[in-house]
């Protein structure tokens, strides 16, 4: 086993002062994301992982791309009849988490999620690559498959099948809207003094922006 008692790194990039953010989180999101899109060492900046509740208690986390923000969230896509999708549908509580290890930052999302409506997720879906609506169509995500040949020969299927006309997106496949309630900046500092600011929404949908100690 190795020991990784000495492995350390030195925060020191940049400061997160309650002088220096927005009032509002989505606006400080929106700056700190533009400035992860611009950086040469970070090459996808809208990958983020996602937590839900699963049946037995445990939370289970993965990796999505988030594809669209506005003041109301975070959009992303996925098939509705996965396991994220299953826990979804029982819990619509999700904790977002991006990671820019190279800005020394990360953003901590409590969200309430619901389904986009359809006319959004159609339109994002065609907006895809043929071969990634044909993937889509293809994939029963989560379930036991016997091989990788199995999604192969599914996939040559669909490809002759769509091949002069549009692939209809299918109806298990759609956007959420993350609705978030609650937003956590980090800001890595030296000494493990790191800068931890948090919005939380109040019941008369300001925002109430509070220090947290590292």
């Amino acid at each position: 086993m190795e020991n990784l008692h000495d492995k350390r790194k030195i925060y020191n990039q940049a400061e997160l002062l309650e002088s220096q953010i927005k009032e509002n989180p989505m606006e400080q999101f929106r700056d700190w994301f533009l400035e992860a899109e611009q950086s040469s060492q970070i090459s996808e900046a809208n990958a983020m992982a996602i937590s839900t509740l699963e049946n037995d208690g445990c939370p289970r986390t993965r990796m999505v791309l988030l594809k669209s923000y506005t003041w109301e969230g975070f959009i992303f896509y996925t098939n509705y009849e996965s396991r994220k999708g299953k826990a979804i549908e029982n819990n619509h509580k999700a904790c977002l988490h991006f990671f820019w290890p190279n800005l020394e930052r990360q953003i901590i999302i409590k969200a309430d999620l619901e389904k986009l409506a359809e006319n959004l997720s159609d339109g994002y879906f065609h907006s895809r690559p043929k071969g990634s609506q044909l993937g889509a169509a293809v994939s029963p995500q989560s379930q036991v498959i016997p091989n990788r040949q199995f999604l192969e020969e599914k996939l040559r299927d669909l490809e002759k099948e769509f091949e002069n006309r549009e692939v209809p997106r299918p109806d298990h496949w759609g956007g959420y809207l993350a609705k978030p309630y609650e937003i956590e900046f980090w800001q890595g500092r030296p000494n493990r003094l790191h800068d931890r600011i948090i919005y939380q929404l109040q019941e008369d949908y300001d925002w109430q922006i509070s220090r947290l100690a590292p």
